[in-house]
């Protein structure tokens, strides 16, 4: 489930890099460690002075179920909420671009958020800031709930998405302090897999949920989770510390305004015109940031995305084939629960259910890709994986229809699952390889930043697409609008499909680089 960098000497600092599923597909994320200074631990239990602190076998058992619970329950949290939204557009009555928004929040704040969380977690404390952002998670789940109206519910969206950040890289740095290295691996494994099982089973929970309830109910679901983790997390899970690194924050204010300026631009264009003073100045705005970003990258003494990194053709091509990758994907999964049932007439339930075809594939495909990766080389999954997805959102586009049966949705879907479920591990594979061990932290931090941002630019252009050719003004306007965004979905797929083609071949990619000394990682 993860790929782990063994030290060639003692004492060598090293990253673990886990796989684990995020809005349903997996996503690497990074902590290190040091086995000559092993973390400082606050509170009782005895310590491995040779190694990361262990404590008892029971204690053992805690951190990784109260690890695992908080990561069930942000997981089940990102999908539930595809299966709602249908009736959260019409009980708060919310346009196209402000339902997009409730998605687009939560996976802007986290994008943005990822490696913040991890420096946090190491500087302040991984228990702290764990809990802390449990809190705030739960926290955002209960004004999720009680929101009057759209505009609550997208800021705690947002609230909910930094939440997230705080608590996944602390929660797998805390399973990393509390195992020793021969066990480390199987419950990182068992981390992943309940994640996964969570993800999968969302859009069905939160179909069942809506249905049999109401949407809210998706959202009041986290508070007896993360009131009972809380004070268990504190009562039996050590405290631990990593090496002391840097906050990029002006890094972090230019890359929130790039994404935020260009995705507002996007999602305003429709209703306010391209010509508009209030789209122009976003997307203005996003571009202006966007250069000081790059420019303040060059400069910065810890910087958030090392450029240097993007003179390897492995990492680059895999990035630009990972964003549109997610792009599509994201984007397709926004309208394809709305489209079974506003489209087709389908419950919540029956829209998750039907959605199982499509995303079941990721938990049997992935972790066999994922083995052949290493036989095959990254570029043929990859490119492969991206033309079969595109083959399959072509289908789709072509067949929708209010009268469609489900039978014949099935072929399509089955095709686009399988073909993202091959991509995944093998961009994300490019990428990792294509640097040295010491840069795998920042190398993955690159790449689920740039994934979730890729999700949140393909919903923009989705809907955007949707509103020119559609509407929710009936089954059949809809349906309209939902093909032709999934043939763009396609499009995007045959454009990652093309970068993939870039990614040198299993000769170049089946070990790390050297580290050359520009790209060296701070440490």
């Amino acid at each position: 489930m993860g790929q782990q960098f063994t030290p060639e000497r003692p004492g060598q600092a090293g990253e673990l890099v886990l796989l684990l599923f995020d809005h349903g597909h997996p996503m690497f994320l990074p902590f290190s460690y040091r086995p000559a200074r092993p973390p400082e631990i606050i509170g009782t239990g005895p310590t491995n002075r040779a190694g990361p602190p262990v404590g008892t076998h029971m204690d053992r058992k805690w951190v990784l179920g109260l690890a695992s619970a908080a990561s069930v329950m942000v997981a089940l949290d990102a999908t539930v909420v595809t299966t709602a939204l249908s009736r959260i557009r019409l009980d708060l009555d919310t346009s196209i671009e402000q339902l997009e928004w409730t998605v687009n929040a939560y996976s802007l704040s986290f994008a943005v958020l990822l490696m913040t969380g991890a420096v946090l977690g190491d500087r302040f404390g991984r228990r702290l800031v764990f809990t802390t952002g449990l809190a705030l998670f739960t926290a955002a789940s209960a004004a999720c709930a009680l929101a009057p109206g759209v505009g609550w519910l997208i800021a705690a969206r947002a609230v909910q998405g930094a939440g997230a950040a705080l608590v996944m890289p602390p929660a797998m740095a805390l399973l990393s302090a509390a195992y020793p290295p021969p066990d480390r691996p199987r419950a990182l494994g068992l981390f992943a897999g309940l994640t996964g099982l969570a993800v999968v089973a969302g859009p069905v929970v939160g179909g069942a949920v809506t249905q049999g309830l109401a949407w809210q109910w998706i959202f009041w679901l986290n508070l007896p989770i993360g009131l009972a983790v809380i004070p268990l997390v504190l009562r039996r899970v050590p405290e631990s510390r990593g090496g002391v690194g840097g906050v990029d924050s002006g890094g972090l204010v230019l890359v929130t305004g790039a994404a935020f300026g260009l995705v507002w631009g996007l999602v305003r264009s429709h209703a306010a015109g391209w010509g508009s003073i209030e789209v122009v100045a976003a997307l203005l705005a996003g571009a202006v940031c966007t250069v000081a970003f790059v420019a303040w990258q060059r400069v910065a003494e810890r910087p958030m995305v090392p450029l240097g990194l993007f003179r390897l053709s492995g990492f680059a091509a895999g990035n630009v084939a990972g964003v549109f990758l997610y792009a599509s994907l994201y984007g397709s999964l926004f309208f394809a629960a709305q489209y079974f049932q506003t489209g087709r007439g389908d419950g919540p339930l029956a829209a998750g259910l039907h959605l199982l075809a499509w995303t079941a594939s990721v938990t049997v495909v992935a972790p066999l890709a994922g083995r052949l990766v290493n036989r095959v080389g990254a570029r043929p999954l990859a490119a492969l994986g991206l033309g079969l997805q595109a083959a399959g959102m072509g289908w789709l586009a072509l067949i929708a229809a209010p009268s469609a049966p489900y039978g014949e949705m099935i072929a399509p879907m089955l095709i686009a699952g399988t073909g993202v479920s091959m991509a995944m591990p093998a961009v994300q594979t490019a990428v990792l390889n294509a640097v040295a061990p010491e840069q795998i932290g920042k190398a993955s931090g690159v790449f689920n930043t740039g994934r979730q941002l890729g999700g949140v630019f393909g919903v923009a252009v989705l809907a955007l697409v949707f509103s020119k050719a559609g509407s929710y003004s009936g089954p059949a306007a809809f349906t309209d609008g939902f093909s032709a965004a999934v043939g763009v979905s396609g499009a995007l797929s045959l454009a990652g499909a093309a970068a993939a083609l870039a990614i040198p071949g299993r000769r170049t990619t089946s070990a790390p680089a050297p580290a050359a000394p520009a790209l060296a990682a701070k440490r």
